[in-house]
Parts: structure tokens; sequence; C-alpha cells
């Protein structure tokens, strides 16, 4: 007998895949600062720093020796990649030299070369002067300009130089003096974690009332000369000890941040 065929049966319908669902990135583990809830720019921690200070250093100002807004000019240029000690014995002699803004108007770089050339960088920096001169005297009538703008406008002035000129002299507080120090210490401090000193300044400025821009910058300029120096920062004496986690401290009694870095 035939065997009987077998009735070919339906496939079963494919299942429509279902979508994976997209896992959340992990989040990275907390720091023991924000488990804690630690804000290093928080209004309490930043008057707490400025009190200190206050009391560390008094009354202090800027180091470079002047009798006039363009003889601290000529110092704050002479400053750049150089120490104010060195500035401060050179710039006796070359401002009995050449007394006036129009005395160095009236110079070729090449002439003022040798009297600065232990400052470092002295072309340029004989560029910058004579060429700051003659736009003192051609446009600003011999007088140092008091108006941020018109100070950029010289040659070899930028934000650093403008806010030393127009904070120590004139007492304008139109900006903070981000030289060498405050960098390396507001960075430190948390205060900022910007490495652009345009950034540096603005996150200053963020934070800081205005009316403590002047003497915070002269401030800190001392503290890093005095204790918060570049290499093995005397930490044991500094009186922003127990505010400070700095990753390269040399002694603590409080936790270290391993991004609070100059």
């Amino acid at each position: 007998m035939p065997l009987a065929k077998a009735k070919a049966g339906k496939k079963p319908a494919a299942k429509s895949a279902k979508p994976l669902k997209a896992k959340p990135l992990s989040k990275p583990a907390k720091t023991g600062a924000q488990k804690s809830g630690y804000n290093p720019v928080a209004p309490e921690r930043v008057k707490d720093i400025l009190n200190r200070l206050d009391q560390r250093y008094p009354g202090v100002t800027c180091a470079l020796h002047h009798k006039s807004a363009w003889e601290l000019l000529v110092a704050t240029i002479l400053s750049a990649q150089c120490t104010d000690v060195r500035v401060n014995m050179v710039t006796p002699v070359l401002f009995q030299k050449y007394p006036t803004p129009q005395d160095f108007a009236a110079l070729q770089p090449e002439q003022l070369e040798p009297d600065i050339r232990s400052t470092g960088f002295f072309r340029n920096k004989s560029k910058s002067l004579v060429g700051a001169a003659k736009g003192v005297v051609e446009r600003f009538g011999g007088q140092v300009p008091t108006d941020m703008d018109q100070l950029l406008s010289l040659p070899g002035v930028a934000r650093k130089t403008a806010n030393v000129v127009l904070g120590t002299w004139f007492r304008k507080a139109v900006g903070v003096v981000v030289d060498t120090h405050v960098h390396r210490i507001s960075r430190r401090l948390e205060l900022t974690r910007g490495d652009d000193p345009k950034q540096i300044e603005q996150d200053l400025m963020k934070i800081i009332p205005q009316e403590k821009w002047i003497d915070f910058s002269h401030q800190i300029i001392h503290h890093g000369r005095a204790l918060c120096v570049a290499r093995k920062p005397k930490c044991a004496e500094c009186p922003l000890e127990n505010l400070c986690h700095a990753a390269d401290k040399t002694w603590s009694t409080v936790e270290i941040h391993r991004a609070a870095k100059p």
C-alpha cells in the first residue's frame, strides 16, 4: 500500500526583531570632593581666601619702582620674562638718562638696547618702548592713557601690562593682572581650570568682587614669591594651607585633588 504524502506544514511567521535598547553610559566614579558637595569657587570659600590674604599681605602694591604712569608702563614692559628685582636695578639709570616719553620717542630702538640688555629680550623690548613712547606722544599728548583700549593700542602693551598700569597708578579696577604667579596659584587653589591668561582673568573676574581685583593680584604675586613658589611650595607656612588641595603640595592637612595643579 503506497505511503500517504505528508502535508507540508506552514512555516511559522518570523518574529520581528525587537530594537536593542541603548545602555546608558556608565558614570565616572565621583571623587571625594564631589561626594561631599565641595565647590572650589563657592562665595564663602573665595571670601575666606581673600580675608586671609588681607591679613597676611595688608597694603601691598606693585613691586616695580616708579614715580609716574609712564615709568610704571616702561617698567612693566621690561618685566616680561624678567624679575622685578632686575628691572628695579635697570630703571633708575634708564629714567635718569631718558626722563620723559618724548626722550624715548626720539630714540632709535638700537640706541636703547645697551641700557636694557640685562632684562632679556632686549631687542623686542627696545622696539616696544620706543613705539609706546611715540604712541603716547603723538596720539595722547604725552600722557599715558587711562582707557584699556587706548593702552592696548600701544606697542608692547597687552592686558597684563594695561591692568598693572590702570590698577596700580590710576586705581581703576577694569581687570585682574594674570602673571606667572597668579596663573600658577589660581589653578592650585582651583579658582580656575583655564590655562590661557585671558580665560584665567575672566574666571577670576566672575568670582572675585571688583573692588578686590587690584589688591588680589598684588597679594597673590607677593604670595607666589614668598611661599607658594613654583617648586616645593612652603605649604607648612601658608595661611591658605587648609583651603588648598593642590596636587603638588609639600605638606597637607586636607585631601589632595589631582586636578588642582599649576
